[in-house]
């Protein structure tokens, strides 16, 4: 969910590559269609493209109705939001809230009675939620309210397994427009002297999503903070 682009993209590549018939979701089924026939013909696997738009979560249910047995799921669709209290969009607040909370519950409400035997879920929150900043007073709320959700559907969800990862900056990402400024003054508090890269995350995606013993795992993937 959420991988028409960044890390998103690249996991679901990843699960191409490894032989899966694998099923992307943007917000417009006509961006969603071309990314899955770029990805199927970037890795020689089996790529689909469906529309679903989490901040829509009422609608989530029939954007997944043609959806049959499902072994990995990985929610990373989000709106990224600088929301601070001095100037508060109520309007941008709700969006992201319901984006990440009530969306992210929604796909796991839809693809309950689909989950296979051994079926692992993956959320994706972030470190604004230990690390907020001017502007992320929202954003930090609900990356720590993925914490709580990967607790209740660990327990709802039952076996399968449910875990979420939280990366710090990533320093390929396509998302940043000043790299430089942005970049810079995090890895001069990175333990390492530097940022996690998608490639990185994406491995922790995959040992959350492949490794039977983690379950109920909130990831932090940062590079360590000083």
């Amino acid at each position: 969910m959420g991988a028409t682009q960044g890390i998103g993209r690249e996991l679901a590549a990843e699960y191409a590559r490894r032989g899966n018939e694998v099923i992307i979701t943007g917000r417009a089924a006509e961006r969603a269609g071309v990314e899955a026939e770029r990805l199927a013909t970037e890795t020689g696997g089996r790529v689909s493209g469906l529309a679903l738009d989490l901040s829509h979560p009422e609608s989530v249910a029939e954007a997944l109705r043609t959806v049959q047995r499902v072994d990995r799921v990985a929610v990373a669709g989000m709106i990224r939001d600088r929301n601070t209290v001095a100037a508060f969009s109520v309007t941008e607040a709700v969006a992201l809230a319901t984006t990440k909370i009530v969306g992210y519950a929604a796909v796991a409400a839809a693809l309950r009675d689909r989950l296979a035997p051994g079926a692992a879920v993956l959320l994706f929150g972030g470190m604004a939620k230990d690390h907020p900043y001017p502007g992320s007073t929202v954003l930090s709320s609900v990356n720590a309210g993925v914490v709580g959700l990967v607790r209740t559907l660990s327990v709802e969800l039952a076996p399968a397994r449910v875990n979420s990862i939280h990366p710090g900056a990533v320093t390929d990402s396509p998302a940043w427009v000043d790299k430089q400024a942005v970049l810079d003054p995090l890895r001069k508090i990175s333990l390492t002297g530097e940022l996690p890269t998608m490639r990185q995350i994406v491995d922790g995606c995959v040992f959350l999503l492949e490794n039977a013993a983690a379950n109920g795992v909130n990831l932090t993937l940062d590079a360590g903070r000083a």
